[in-house]
Order: structure tokens, then sequence, then C-alpha cells
């Protein structure tokens, strides 16, 4: 029995590397701490109904943001792992099998697992409340996403201490992906933790496109949006169209590897490149999802720290509901060389290079924003003008991979790497990160200190360019993408010793901005106006943070920039406090457990798939089933907050008479 038990262990949890020891140690430890504090503190009941079943989306986009923190952290880990491997040759840090696991892990966890849920935790917290909505359209929905995001993400993550992690490339082409290439479970793991959170992120752009259409307030017509709402609208029209062409290709995958389908598989009359095709009808569109967004968030600041309207409003709208629409044409730009014919490449060329007329143009329409304006470089200004010859630059070799011939010299090459970090770093990340600054004190009502923030970004920038700048180069000088070693021969020694310089600069970067919400914590300035920022939108017009219902009278809406509009027709003096008279019970949704256990079955049912275990996936099956009955016969799911808890919650922060 001890040896069966022994043999067990030993294919059940990932062995003979130190790295992965010391990662158990760490989660180990970690755990522990949390257990401790949970049960010292008497905290259990607290994080049930304040967290684990919470349908308010101020707090799911918390959650998606903490989230977000701890995925880039993992998958930043792993993009130093790469690069301290690559940083002289010859080096035998990581071994080659160790290494495809990493830079597979680093890729799908970048896009999926942290691009993703900061981008959804920016949809929760801000939408609602710049349309003047006092929750999402699916409340309940909205936590199902949350909750499916997290398992999915937490089934993908544990596969690099049980069971191993996927190792065929952050897309995972077949042939590599079918049993054949890998015949370990690592790529069950990246079918199903992927698989689970893209269903969840599916409804949530279901969710955000009904509530921006139907929960507006009163007088917010469609060009009266805030550009970040639009940003977010044109971003879930991708994800409704694009997603499910995920869910079937990952499907069809799984039939070749759990029944034997050969779909994908030549030998078996299958067809590989259709995996292809499929993978970057959704993968292309997937860049503009995350892209897009930040685009918004872009225009929110540029507007409020010019203290001026966003030029060309109309415009920018055509712009990002034309990107939304043309991010289906550009997919086979990904495999000019693999065949498809001058004909196609051509259209397709032509697609890619059409695509970035209306992303250029955005950037016109920031720089005549600020033009002649009054510009203060806060945090968020200062992210956003970063972006701008950041993201020039990774459109300018965007366009240089859009025309065909060319992309035979730079495809799969080191230049292809620096392209889309260029733009996935100095357009979402960047974004992203002007976006947490801006409304950190909204949704926490403090900021986030100037000084520590500032070193933090200057770390982040100047080693952006400093690890990016070289891999051009190392491109044009013939250096391949999945290179895991080289030789001194090569010539590539400096510059990628140059290029890790620069990785570790934005490590450190991280680690600053880890420390400076630490620090404001405690020591950041308050906010007690709800408008630190003097800014233009709804949200800024209630306090910080928002209370439960977020507006205690619904706002009406004539114009544009309403709550700028008002403060100039007050002259900005301070708002006329609500009458209590005026106020009035206001109807919320319940808390409810359901779609955590819900999406936990999801977890036990994608655990089992992985490693076959047939009872372990139906009976995970079987509680997804039964959450949905459930569900499905819960008639009392909402209450109204009573007028008295609203007077006072208002009087206690200044707004009520």
């Amino acid at each position: 029995m001890y040896a069966s038990i022994k043999s067990f262990a030993s294919s059940f949890f990932v062995t003979g590397d130190p790295l992965i020891y010391g990662a158990d140690v760490s989660i180990g430890l970690t755990s522990i701490a949390i257990l401790f504090v949970l049960f010292y503190f008497k905290k259990w009941g607290w994080l049930w109904r304040e967290w684990l079943t919470t349908v308010d989306h101020k707090k799911i986009g918390i959650m998606y943001l903490i989230a977000s923190l701890l995925m880039l952290f993992r998958g930043g880990v792993d993009a130093l792992l790469m690069r301290a491997q690559l940083a002289l040759p010859n080096v035998q840090f990581l071994q080659a099998d160790h290494y495809n696991e990493v830079f597979t892990t680093h890729g799908t966890i970048m896009i999926l697992f942290m691009a993703m849920p900061m981008m959804f935790g920016l949809f929760n917290m801000v939408v609602p409340l710049q349309i003047g909505a006092r929750d999402v359209a699916f409340p309940y929905l909205n936590a199902v996403s949350f909750w499916l995001f997290f398992f999915g993400a937490m089934l993908f993550n544990i596969s690099f201490v049980i069971g191993g992690s996927p190792d065929a490339g952050w897309l995972s082409y077949p042939p590599l992906s079918e049993m054949s290439g890998s015949p370990g479970v690592g790529q069950n793991f990246y079918i199903w933790g992927i698989q689970i959170s893209g269903i969840g992120s599916l409804a949530t752009g279901i969710n955000f496109i009904v509530t921006i259409l139907k929960m507006r307030a009163p007088g917010m017509k469609l060009m009266k949006m805030p550009m970040f709402t639009w940003s977010v609208f044109s971003s879930s029209i991708i994800i409704i169209f694009a997603f499910p062409i995920l869910t079937v290709t990952l499907a069809l995958l799984f039939i070749d590897r759990y029944l034997g389908g050969h779909l994908f598989t030549m030998d078996g009359g299958g067809f590989p490149m259709m995996y292809i095709n499929l993978i970057w009808m959704w993968g292309h569109p997937e860049v503009y999802i995350v892209v897009l967004p930040a685009f918004g968030i872009f225009s929110e600041i540029v507007a409020t720290f010019s203290r001026k309207r966003i030029f060309g409003y109309k415009s920018m709208v055509f712009a990002l509901m034309s990107i939304s629409i043309l991010s289906f044409f550009t997919w086979v730009h990904h495999f000019f060389t693999m065949g498809s014919g001058a004909d196609v490449n051509v259209a397709f060329a032509i697609a890619t290079m059409a695509i970035g007329i209306p992303t250029g143009a955005k950037v016109f329409n920031w720089l005549f924003t600020m033009f002649r304006g009054r510009i203060r470089l806060e945090q968020p200004m200062m992210w956003t003008l970063a972006f701008i010859p950041c993201f020039v630059v990774g459109g300018a070799t965007g366009v240089m991979l859009a025309v065909a011939p060319a992309d035979y010299q730079y495809h799969n090459s080191y230049f292809l790497i620096a392209h889309f970090h260029q733009v996935l770093i100095g357009g979402v990340v960047f974004g992203y990160l002007a976006g947490i600054y801006y409304w950190w004190p909204k949704l926490f009502g403090f900021k986030l200190n100037e000084r520590l923030g500032k070193y933090a970004f200057w770390l982040w920038n100047i080693g952006f360019y400093v690890c990016f700048m070289p891999q051009y180069a190392l491109g044009f000088m013939g250096m391949t993408r999945r290179v895991y070693t080289y030789g001194w021969d090569m010539g590539w020694g400096p510059l990628n010793l140059v290029s890790t310089i620069g990785a570790f600069l934005m490590g450190i970067g991280f680690v600053f901005q880890v420390w400076q919400i630490l620090y404001s914590v405690k020591y950041g300035e308050r906010d007690t106006t709800g408008d630190p920022w003097n800014a233009r939108t709804l949200e800024w017009s209630i306090q910080s943070p928002p209370p439960l219902y977020n507006f205690a009278v619904v706002p009406v809406v004539e114009e544009r920039d309403p709550f700028w509009e008002e403060k100039e027709r007050r002259d900005f003096a301070p708002a006329p406090l609500i009458p209590a008279s005026q106020l009035e019970p206001i109807h919320m949704p319940k808390n409810s457990g359901v779609p955590f256990v819900f999406s936990a079955c999801w977890f036990v049912a994608g655990f089992g798939f992985v490693f076959g275990w047939n009872w372990m996936a139906f009976t995970g099956l079987a509680g997804v089933g039964i959450s949905l009955l459930v569900r499905s016969f819960q008639y009392d799911t909402d209450y109204y907050v009573p007028v008295d808890e609203v007077i006072e919650t208002e009087k206690a922060a200044g707004r009520a008479v």
C-alpha cells in the first residue's frame, strides 16, 4: 500500500525541481497564514457575508483587482525566470522542458488571468457609477462571472505544483498540444482552466452590454455616454462574438485528447491549420478586447487633467466601434508564412493596416485635447503621457508586421516579441495602471502616495525600454522565439543581458507599487470631497467610497460631462444638500452563496477531467446542475434599503439634511 501511495504521489505532485519545492513551501506558508488570521480574528463569517456571497459590483470589482495583481506577480515571476535563463549564453538555470512550461504559463496568465480580470475589475468599479446606475443589469450573473474566473485561474495555476504545467505555448498549437506531443495532464489544465474562466468572461460581456443599454440614468442618450463606457461597450461586443470561438476551439481540442477525436491530427484525417485559424479568430480580437478599455481610460484622464472636453468625441466613438468590427478581419496576419496564398495575404494585410487608422486617430484626439489645456501631471496623467510614445512605436512596428513580404523576415523572431509587448504593456498595462491610480480614491477613499508612485513609474518606464528595445535588434539579428539557450558565437549575449536588466527594473517597479498601496492604506491622502481630481463624470458626484446603493437620488443627465457642467452652473460652489424628504427606500439585490458553490463545482468537474477521473468530473457537473436548480427556485432575491438607513448614510457623508 505504501508503494502504491508513493507511486501515486510521485505522478500527482511535481517533484525534482528546487524551484517547485520553493513554491510548495511558499504556498503552504501563505495558506497557513491566511487560515491563522481567519481563525484568530474570527473572520470566517465576515468573509462569507461580505465577500464570498456578495453581488455588489464594487466589491466584485475589488476582488477582480486583487486577483489580477496576484496574477501580475505570478506572470511577472515567470518573465523574470525566462530573462534570467536568457541573460547570457549557455545558461543552465532552467532546463528545456521547464522553460517551455514557464513561457506557456507566462503568456496565458498575463493575457487571460491578469489583463482580463484587471479590465473586468475596472468595468465593475466604474461603469455603473458613470452611467448613474445603482448596480449592473444582472448582479447574480456578475458574481457567477467572477467566481468562474477565479476558480478557472486557480485550476490553471495549481498545475505547476500538481500534475505539471502545460508546455505547448500560450496558444497550444497542435500537434504539440495533442496527446502525442503532450501526453501529461498539463494541457488538460490549460483547457479547463481557460474554459471555465472563459464562460465567466462571456457572461461579463453580456452583462455589461445590457447594463449600458438598459440602465443609463434618465437623459443619458448613447452620444452622451462617457468615453470609458463607450470603450467597455465596444469591448463587450467583441467578447460576445469572440469568446464562443475560444470555447468551441478548446472543446474540440479536448475531444481530441479525451476521446481520441483526431480533429486536428493529420495522421488521423484532421487538419491542424483549422485549430490555428480558430484560435486566432479569437486571439486577435482578444488583443482589442483588452486594449479598447485602456483607450477609454486615457480619454477620461486626458479630459480631466487638461480641464477640457475630449476633442472629437464622435470620431472617438466611431473609431472604437470601427475597431470592434475590423478586429475580426485581421487574424490571418499571424500566419502569413504558412501558405495561405498571395491573395489571402494581401486581403488581410490591407485589413490589418486599415485598423491602424482608427487606432492612430485616437492619439491625435488626445493630443488635441491636451493642446492649450491646463495640464496637471498627477499620477494618472503621467501614465497616460508615457503610453502615447510607447503605443505609437508599437503601432508603427505593427504596420511593419502587416506587410506580408516583410513579415516573412520578422515572423517568429524577437522583433515580434518586442512589438506585442510594446502594445500590450505600453497600451494595456500602462492604461489599466493609469485607471487604477485614477479611480482608486473613488473606490477606497484615499489617494495612492505620490512619491512612491513616481519611483514605480520611472522604474516601470525605464525598465520597459531597456528590456524591449534590444529585442527589436535581436529579431533583426536572427534570434527566434522559444529559444531557451544559445551559444556565444551568435552574438546575442550583450543585448540579452541588457534586456534582462530592464525586466528586473520593471519587477522592482512593481514592488514599489505594492509598497505604495500598503503605505497609502495608513498614510494616504483621504478623499473627503468625492472629487479629488476635479473630474467631469457622474462617479465623482457621490462620496468616496460609494455607498451600497451608489446614488441616493438617481441623477438626470442633460449633456455630456454632466458633473462638470453641473459644477460650472453653480460656479464650482459646494453641491447643495439633498433634502431628506426626497429620499426613498432603494431596491437592491440580496447576497447569494450559490455563485460561489456553482463555480466551485465547476472547479471539481474540471479537476476530474484533467486527470481523467470521471467519478469526480461527473460529481462536479452534478453539483453544477443542482446549483442551477436551487437558483431556479429562489424567489426571495431582493430587498429594499430602508429610507432611514439611506438618510443616515447620506447625512454621515454630509450630503443630506
